[in-house]
């Protein structure tokens, strides 16, 4: 690489190989379990006007104040590349007049944008999954989501080491009665707490509790429980998402301290978590945010939804084998080699991963095939005149050579 050659963007991330399978096999498995719940696909615009993002994540949190990616585009209009799915969901569900399809049940993936500083599983452009349901205001859509992004990781195999994490932000009249009191008790301890959560305590005091500051965990900790002003609606709505929890074999623990800042979120709120990746725990979260379409111009308008960062369930994963082909076509003969292809083709069409080993000295062919690690090797040669073929199995324990030729002579489309 020579000295003036540009260098990727810092926080940016190039992929081959097994780190590129790994992410589309969290993507893949994604679709699949999406279908099964019935989530349509949905595609937004990778940049939106900034007003977008300035109302519905709040003109005073980090991500819009700090993080947002904004530039003014040639025709003076302020436009922002997106730090998130939810908003830019929303936005086109007013614009395009989707309240017909309410309960909109809809998924997406795809590139996001936050400047901030890189680090483990963590970019400047990263990438999620994400999940929404808008105009659905019973309990069973949060329970339905949780299912889902439950099975997502079982699929995954990953749910084992990652603990749900659930809590109630409550109802409007509960939310508003426990940040009251919330507000009082920080006041009386206010020149104990740390400078950011002082800065929180004026514009967004519920951040105070999940704060990881030494100084304020005692104070946090010691803070009013929103059970101490949840009201019966609340309450009940509450019990049901957990309910449902319990019938569908999910399990969870309570979390009181799990919050979300942002007015509009209401009742359920939730985080799968696991301590696999150090600091950056959360592996999928999300909540219900009732009042965000309001935010942007709309009526009052149920809505659940969450978001998972791809790159992390891909370092989860334990899959060595994600790029082994199922057989190595060898032609160690050049006179072979149109035989090998034509194989290789039918293995392909009838559902087996297959490469084919046809260029280069047909000496060495072989030696490449074993290096692709597959599971089995055919190999076309002349031995004394005599054309031969050979299957066999690389793999300790797995059928012999004749048992996937009956599998492939199964699966082979008719002549």
């Amino acid at each position: 690489m020579g000295k003036n050659t540009p260098h990727a963007i810092r926080g940016t991330q190039d992929m081959l190989g097994e780190q590129a399978e790994r992410f589309a096999h969290v993507v893949d498995t994604f679709d699949r379990v999406r279908r099964l719940y019935g989530f349509g696909r949905v595609e937004v615009p990778v940049f939106e006007a900034t007003s977008v993002f300035a109302r519905s994540l709040g003109e005073t949190t980090d991500v819009v104040s700090k993080e947002m990616y904004t530039f003014e585009d040639r025709g003076g209009d302020s436009l922002t590349l997106r730090p998130e799915f939810t908003a830019g969901i929303a936005r086109a569900y007013l614009t395009n007049g989707w309240q017909q399809h309410a309960p909109l049940k809809v998924a997406t993936h795809g590139p996001l944008f936050r400047y901030e500083r890189p680090q483990k599983g963590r970019f400047r452009q990263f990438h999620q999954l994400d999940a929404e349901i808008i105009g659905a205001a019973e309990p069973a859509a949060d329970v339905e989501l949780l299912v889902m992004a439950d099975q997502l990781l079982r699929e995954l195999g990953i749910a084992d080491g990652v603990t749900l994490q659930l809590n109630t932000l409550g109802d409007a009249a509960t939310r508003d009665a426990w940040r009251a009191a919330l507000v009082t008790h920080f006041e009386a301890h206010k020149g104990d707490l740390s400078e950011d959560s002082q800065e929180r305590l004026e514009r967004n005091p519920l951040r105070i509790l999940d704060s990881k500051d030494k100084r304020d965990r005692p104070i946090a900790d010691a803070a009013p429980s929103i059970d101490d002003f949840m009201s019966d609606e609340a309450g009940a709505f509450f019990a049901q998402v957990t309910a449902g929890l319990d019938a569908a074999g999910v399990a969870w623990q309570r979390n009181a301290r799990l919050v979300r800042g942002l007015d509009y979120y209401r009742h359920t709120a939730f985080e799968f978590v696991t301590d696999r990746l150090g600091a950056q725990g959360t592996v999928l979260g999300g909540g219900r945010y009732d009042g965000l379409v309001e935010t942007l111009g709309g009526p009052p308008t149920p809505a659940v939804g969450w978001a998972a960062g791809i790159e992390r369930l891909a370092m989860l994963l334990d899959l060595p084998d994600l790029v082994r082909p199922d057989v190595a076509v060898v032609a160690e003969n050049k006179d072979r080699e149109e035989e090998a292809i034509a194989l290789t083709t039918k293995y392909r069409r009838a559902g087996f991963s297959a490469e084919a080993f046809v260029s280069g000295s047909p000496r060495k062919r072989y030696d490449r095939a074993v290096k692709s690690n597959p599971r089995y090797i055919a190999s076309f040669d002349i031995r004394d005149g005599v054309p031969t073929h050979g299957l066999s199995a690389r793999d300790e324990g797995a059928a012999d050579g004749a048992a996937i030729h009956d599998i492939f002579e199964a699966r082979s489309p008719p002549k």
